[in-house]
C-alpha cells in the first residue's frame, strides 16, 4: 500500500498529467492515419524520451501506445479505413454506422469501449503477471500453429455470406504471406527474379491497399453520393451518456472481450491485430441476432474496440515480466528500460517498483483520457471530413496513403505492391470475396509456417515428426477450440433448422 500511494503521488504531478495528454493526442492522431502505426509512432517519440527523466519518458510511449490503438478506430469509423491492423474488425461495424448517420454515436461507442478495454488490461497487468507469464511460456511452436489455424477458421465469419469465396480470399492471404525470403531456412520464393521482392509484402502495405484504394475508387466513382451517405447525421439523436447506457448494458460482451484480449496479448507476436477480429466473432456467436452484423451493430465495434485496447497493457506482461515483447510498439519499450538500466524480471517489480508501478498506473490514466480527447478530436476529425468535398477528400486520402505506404520502408516498391493489391482488392470485392479473409490470410498464414516448420524441426529424432503437433495438453485444447470454431456455422444452422422444423411440425398438430 505505501508504494501504491507513493506511485500516485508522484503521478500527479503536472507535467506527468500534461505529457499523458499529449500523448494520448499525439498518439490518436498518429492512429488515424493510415500507415502510421504504433510502432512508428514510438520509433518517432523515442529519441525525444533520452533527455527525459525515466518515468516521464515511460509515460510518454505507454499515452502514445494507447492513443494510437485507439486512434485507428476514426479512419475505420470515417472513411473505412483501418488505421492499424488492431482496428480491421472495427471497420466491418463502424463504417455502415457512419453510413446510416450514426458516426458519432460509433465514434463515443469505439471510445468508451476503448477506454474499459485500456483500464481492464492495466487490471490484469497489475494483479495477474506472474501466472500469465508462466502460461506465456508454455506456447511453443506446436501452440502457435494451432492458434494460427484458429484464428483462420474466423473466415467462415467474416465471409460475408460465402465460405468459398472467404477460403479464396484467405488462400489468396496465405499466397501473399510467402513472397520473400522465407523465415525458416532462408529461402527466397516468388520473387521472379526481382530482388525488391525479397523483403515480402508488408502486413501494414496489404492492410491499406486492401482496404483504403477500394474505398477511394469507390467514392471516386460514386462522386458527390458517396459522401452524402456517409455524412447525413443532421437526424442523429445519440448522446454519450445513451451510448454509455447502451453499453453497459451488455457486461458479458465486455467481460468477453476483455478476457479474450488479454489471452491473445500474453503470446508474443499475436497482439491486437488477432485479438479485435477473434473478439468479434466470439461477439457475433453469442448474440441473439447474429444476422445484423456487418450491417452497424455496436455489439460489434465494442468487442473489437475493447479487445484491442486489452492488448496494449496485457502484452507487457511478457515484456516486464521475462522480457519477451509481446507486441512489435513492446520492443521500443523494452529498449528505453534497458536504456535507463532496467532489466525485465522479478527486480523490476522490487528494487524499481515506484518507476515500474508508475509507468503502470499512467496506462490507466491514460484510458481515462482518451474519454476527453477522443471526445473532442473525434467531433473534430468528423466535421474535417464532413466538410471536405469528395474531389478534394479522395486526392487527399490517397496522398496520405502514398506517404504513409512509402514511410514505412523508405521503399517506392511497397508503393507500387499497395496499388497493385488495392487495385486487385477492388475487382476481387466486386466478385463477392471482402479484402478481411485475406488480410487475415496474410497475418496468420506466416505464423502457421513459422511454427509447423519448427515443430517438423524438432521432431526430427521421431519416427513421425508431425506427431509433435499432437502430443502437449495445451496443443490438444486449441486443437479442440479449432475444431468447434471451424464446425460452428454448421451446428447453428443445423440448430436452426430443427428449430424451425420442429415449429412448423407444432403448427401442423
Amino acid at each position: 500500500m505505501d508504494l501504491f500511494l507513493a506511485t500516485l503521488v508522484q503521478l500527479i504531478d503536472p507535467i506527468i498529467i500534461l505529457t499523458i495528454f499529449a500523448g494520448v493526442t499525439a498518439g490518436l492522431f498518429a492512429g488515424a492515419m493510415p500507415g502510421l502505426t504504433a510502432t512508428m509512432a514510438l520509433a518517432v517519440l523515442l529519441p525525444f524520451t533520452f533527455t527525459l527523466p525515466p518515468l516521464t519518458g515511460l509515460v510518454a510511449l505507454g499515452a502514445v501506445y494507447m492513443g494510437a490503438i485507439y486512434g485507428g478506430s476514426f479512419a475505420a469509423i470515417l472513411v473505412n479505413t483501418p488505421g492499424t491492423p488492431s482496428s480491421i474488425a472495427t471497420a466491418f461495424e463502424g463504417y455502415p454506422m457512419a453510413k446510416q448517420g450514426r458516426a458519432i454515436e460509433a465514434i463515443y461507442a469505439a471510445t468508451i469501449a476503448s477506454a474499459i478495454g485500456g483500464l481492464a488490461g492495466v487490471f490484469f497487468l497489475l494483479l495477474l503477471s506472474p501466472p500469465l507469464a508462466r502460461l506465456s511460456l508454455r506456447f511453443g511452436p506446436a501452440e502457435y500453429f494451432w492458434v494460427a489455424m484458429l484464428g483462420l477458421t474466423l473466415i467462415a465469419t467474416l465471409s460475408e455470406g460465402s465460405v468459398m469465396k472467404g477460403l479464396l480470399g484467405g488462400a489468396l492471404g496465405m499466397m501473399l504471406g510467402t513472397i520473400g525470403v522465407a523465415p525458416i531456412g532462408g529461402e527466397t520464393r516468388f520473387t521472379f527474379g526481382l530482388p525488391v521482392l525479397q523483403g515480402g509484402v508488408e502486413m501494414i502495405v496489404a492492410l491499406i491497399g486492401l482496404f483504403v484504394l477500394p474505398e477511394l475508387y469507390g467514392m471516386a466513382a460514386q462522386g458527390k453520393a458517396a459522401l452524402i451517405e456517409v455524412s447525413l447525421d443532421s437526424r442523429e439523436r445519440s448522446s454519450f451518456w445513451h451510448v454509455f447506457r447502451r453499453m453497459m448494458a451488455m457486461p458479458g460482451n465486455l467481460i468477453r472481450s476483455c478476457v479474450i484480449g488479454e489471452i491473445i496479448a500474453i503470446i508474443p507476436g499475436a497482439g491486437g491485430n488477432i485479438a479485435n477480429l477473434v473478439a468479434y466473432n466470439e461477439a457475433k456467436r453469442a448474440s441473439r441476432h447474429p444476422e445484423r452484423f456487418g450491417s452497424g451493430t455496436i455489439e460489434g465495434l465494442v468487442a473489437t474496440e475493447s479487445s484491442n485496447n486489452v492488448t496494449v497493457a496485457g502484452s507487457m506482461v511478457p515484456l516486464l515480466t521475462l522480457g519477451i515483447p509481446g507486441a512489435p510498439p513492446d520492443a521500443v519499450i523494452l529498449g528505453v528500460l534497458l536504456l535507463h538500466g532496467l532489466r525485465p524480471g522479478i527486480e523490476l517489480f522490487t528494487t524499481s517498483g515506484k518507476l515500474t508501478y508508475g509507468f503502470i498506473i499512467s496506462m490507466g490514466l491514460a484510458a481515462l483520457a482518451m474519454v476527453p480527447v477522443g471526445m473532442l478530436g473525434g467531433r473534430l476529425i468528423y466535421r474535417v471530413i464532413l466538410r471536405t468535398p469528395y474531389y478534394f477528400l479522395v486526392p487527399t486520402i490517397a496522398l496520405a496513403t502514398i506517404l504513409g505506404t512509402f514511410a514505412l520502408r523508405n521503399s517506392a516498391t511497397d508503393v507500387l505492391i499497395m496499388l497493385i493489391l488495392g487495385t486487385l482488392g477492388y475487382l476481387l470485392k466486386q466478385l463477392g470475396v471482402a479484402p478481411a479473409p485475406i488480410v487475415l490470410g496474410l497475418i496468420l498464414g506466416t505464423i502457421a509456417e513459422v511454427g509447423f516448420v519448427q515443430t517438423m524441426l524438432g521432431g526430427a529424432a521421431y519416427r513421425f515428426p508431425i506427431l509433435r503437433l499432437f502430443e502437449n495438453p495445451l496443443s490438444q485444447i486449441l486443437i479442440a477450440m479449432t475444431a468447434f470454431s471451424a464446425a460452428w456455422p454448421y451446428l447453428q444452422a443445423l440448430y436452426r433448422r430443427l428449430r424451425s422444423g420442429g415449429g412448423k411440425g407444432e403448427n401442423g398438430s
